[in-house]
Formats: C-alpha cells, structure tokens, sequence
C-alpha cells in the first residue's frame, strides 16, 4: 500500500524552496519552512506574502486559499524542530554538493526513520547524494519549475536504490498538491525539461553571438513558428541573467564562454539580471 504523505518540510527559503512550500499550503498540506536563521526567515514571510498576491492574481479560482495558505506555514531555524514530525522533506538548498553533504548527514541523524527525503537539485544527480543521506531507499529528486503554480510540472527521478512504494508515493503528493508529475524511468542529468530547455537556449545564444540575429527577432521567430508563449531570450530574463552566466562561463564550448563574457558585459555589470531587477534583454512593466 502506498504510503501518504501529510506533513512536509522545505528546507531552504529562497525563490523555489518558497513557491515549493506555498504551493503545498495552498493545495492543503501542513508545511514547515526551514531556513538557517532567524533573519533569513523573516525575509522568507515577506516572500510569502508576495506569492499569496501572486497567486490571487493568477489564479482565477484562489478565492481566499492564498490567505489561507499563509496560516498553513510555519517557520523554524532550527533542523531538529523542523524535520520531527515530516513525512517528506525536500530540500532546495544551494546547488553546492559539499553542503548538500553536511544537509544530508545531518538529516539522516534527526528525521524519523520513515521520513523521505527528496531534492529539488537542478543541477545534481541523485546519484550523487545517496550516499549521504543513510535512506538510500527513502531518496529521490522533485525537481519543480519556477514560477510552479503556472508551470506546475514535478519531475520525480529515483536511483536503483529507491523503494519503488517512496517513488509512488511523491508521485501521489506532486499531483495532490497541484502539479503534474514527470515520471522518469532512469536518472537523466537536466531531467526532461531543461534536456529539451538547454539545446534551444544555447542556439539562440549562438545565434546571437554570431550576429545573425537581435533578442528580439529570434525570439519572435520562436514564438510565431512554434505557438510558444515565450522565446528563448525572454526565459533567460526570467531565469535570470546571472545563472545564465555562471552555466555558459563553464561550458566547454567557447561560443558559450563568449556568451558569458557578453551578457555580464553588457548587462551583469550594468546591474541588468532580468525579470528580477526589471530589466535584462528587455524592460519590465512595458511590452516585451
């Protein structure tokens, strides 16, 4: 029988860890909202203030659920309170596998032997943390999309090891709280989404560094040709200019290294990161 889950825990309290946890208060599920400090959290509420508008304001049907799902929330800097009574913790800590480590290891010591443990790692396998956190069996990745109450896809990816009853059963809590879940059959590095995302990225990249086109018409061919609602450069501007940096400023291709060099040139270091700071390849709040 596949086991349920009721009580969750999110640690980490940044910009996905925060939409993780609101949008499971929103779909009815008692929530704990870990971070490292006190400081770090009061920031956290103000977050969740903003997404309770977010999603009245999106959500047609919200009603007064938003307002509500504030009260499902509760705040704790301190681990041991935090994962006592959790069925499920994800974590969405930075993607920084020395820290995931020490996450993992302490983890392991202070939640219930029942507990599961999922990561909502981008970037990392979960291959790559089993070995940490002593529930092989208990471990699996959630990986959501941001902005996850529009782009509601959880991508649910186990190693050999994973119970196949765990692997059911945060498949059962993804879809009850909203999302619609992405099975994966075997352990993928970008899951599905960013394996198709990252190809078409890197292509209009290059198509811009070699001049062949501006932002905006490669953009617009993407949208008019495939009925996308957003081109690749817009998705940058929402991921963010300064991931966008930090993953082609590592690639082995050198038209992406160039890239790099090029958006923290002519945006990064005018303070220009995209959605988040109102401007990147475009200006917010006018028409993109």
């Amino acid at each position: 029988m596949t086991r349920t889950i009721d009580k969750v825990t999110v640690l980490g309290t940044g910009v996905l860890g925060s939409q993780i946890a609101f949008q499971t208060a929103f779909h009815g599920v008692d929530v704990v909202a870990y971070d490292i400090s006190d400081e770090i959290l009061e920031t956290a509420k103000q977050r969740f203030h903003g997404l309770a508008a977010r999603y009245t304001q999106d959500l047609p049907d919200a009603g007064t659920r938003a307002e509500e799902a504030l009260g499902r929330v509760r705040y704790s800097s301190d681990l041991a309170d935090a994962v006592r009574d959790a069925d499920l913790v994800i974590e969405a800590v930075p993607e920084a596998l020395e820290l995931k480590r020490q996450v993992y290891t302490q983890l392991g010591e202070l939640a219930p032997e029942r507990t599961i443990f999922a990561s909502n790692s981008s970037t990392l396998l979960p291959s790559d943390m089993v070995d940490f956190t002593g529930r092989p069996d208990r471990f699996l990745a959630l990986h959501f999309a941001n902005e996850i109450w529009l782009h509601n896809t959880a991508e649910v990816m186990g190693t050999p090891a994973t119970d196949p009853d765990v692997y059911a059963a945060v498949v059962a809590f993804a879809r009850r709280i909203g999302m619609e879940p992405i099975e994966l059959r075997k352990e993928q590095p970008g899951y599905v989404l960013n394996s198709l995302l990252v190809p078409l990225l890197n292509a209009a990249s290059a198509l811009y560094v070699d001049g062949v086109a501006d932002p905006e018409t490669i953009d617009k061919t993407w949208r008019i040709g495939t009925g996308a609602p957003a081109g690749p450069f817009q998705i940058f501007d929402v991921v963010g200019l300064n991931t966008a940096y930090h993953i082609s400023s590592v690639s082995e291709s050198e038209k992406q290294r160039r890239f790099a060099e090029i958006i923290k040139e002519r945006f990064i270091d005018q303070g220009k990161l995209g959605v988040a700071t109102g401007e990147g390849f475009y200006r917010y709040g006018e028409q993109a």
